[in-house]
């Protein structure tokens, strides 16, 4: 059969765009090292959230290595996390869940974007190679106020990463002359060991506490503060591990204030 040589160059052009068309979305699924949507997460049921291993207390975990899990809640009009920030050179995989109506779950300027039903969890992965910023909104109608609906996702330097909390205890009062103590609880969000520093600064004197936490663990620091060194009066008091602060103040008080001087 003879074909026209016009034909032809139309033949050939319109084989150039299906292939292109073809790497086009390919490239748009997998290119940017975003997975395919994967929507067998399991289920789990929206009145006990609160008490599910994952959704109880949804925010990043780290897994191993690079590899991290982020658990996200979506409610009417909000994300639990409203935001999250992960390392750059990661694999993140996120699960996300509704507490109440279909939300959807959107990265702007990623792959992912999926529906957020009641009962199921949406699971997707991706990996994240430079720092950037994302925002996260919902593009399925949740209700008057769904276009408020928004979050944000960091991707921040590996070396800016800190999975580190740091808690504190102290007694806002003690006699004048009695020892007490502060503790102060760093837990690590990381599967790896922690080697650091906790240092507790009051009245101008300064406490060191060196501390290993094992991954996925958490340690006591506790500094015994003598009050004979402290005036009476109010002293405000900081404890510093890393780049993580908790401050409060304590007050040293004459035992025969406000008393009758009895034993």
């Amino acid at each position: 059969m003879n074909i026209h040589t016009y034909e032809k160059a139309w033949l050939i052009a319109s084989m150039v765009l299906i292939v292109g068309f073809i790497a086009t979305i390919t490239y748009g699924a997998v290119g940017p090292g975003i997975a395919m949507i994967d929507d067998d997460g399991g289920s789990v049921d929206p009145s006990e959230i609160n008490d599910h291993e994952r959704f109880g207390d949804p925010g990043v975990t780290h897994v191993g290595g690079n590899e991290y899990e982020v658990a996200v809640v979506a409610q009417a009009w909000s994300y639990t996390p409203s935001e999250i920030e992960v390392p750059a050179d990661s694999e993140v995989t996120f699960y996300v869940t509704s507490r109440d109506v279909t939300h959807s779950f959107t990265v702007a300027g990623t792959n992912i974007n999926t529906m957020v039903v009641p009962g199921e969890v949406s699971e997707m992965t991706v990996e994240f190679d430079e720092p950037d910023e994302y925002g996260i909104l919902c593009n399925e109608y949740c209700g008057e106020s769904h276009h408020t609906m928004e979050g944000k996702l960091n991707v921040v330097p590996e070396d800016e990463f800190d999975l580190t909390e740091l808690s504190v205890e102290a007694p806002d009062e003690v006699e004048a002359g009695n020892e007490t103590t502060v503790t102060a609880t760093v837990e690590n969000g990381m599967q790896d060991d922690l080697e650091t520093t906790a240092t507790l600064e009051i009245g101008g004197e300064t406490y060191e506490e060196d501390v290993t936490v094992p991954g996925d663990d958490s340690e006591d620091v506790e500094f015994a503060v003598d009050t004979a060194d402290l005036e009476e009066g109010d002293h405000d008091w900081t404890v510093t591990v890393d780049d993580h602060e908790e401050s409060g103040t304590l007050t040293v008080s004459n035992s025969t204030d406000g008393g009758d001087g009895d034993a």
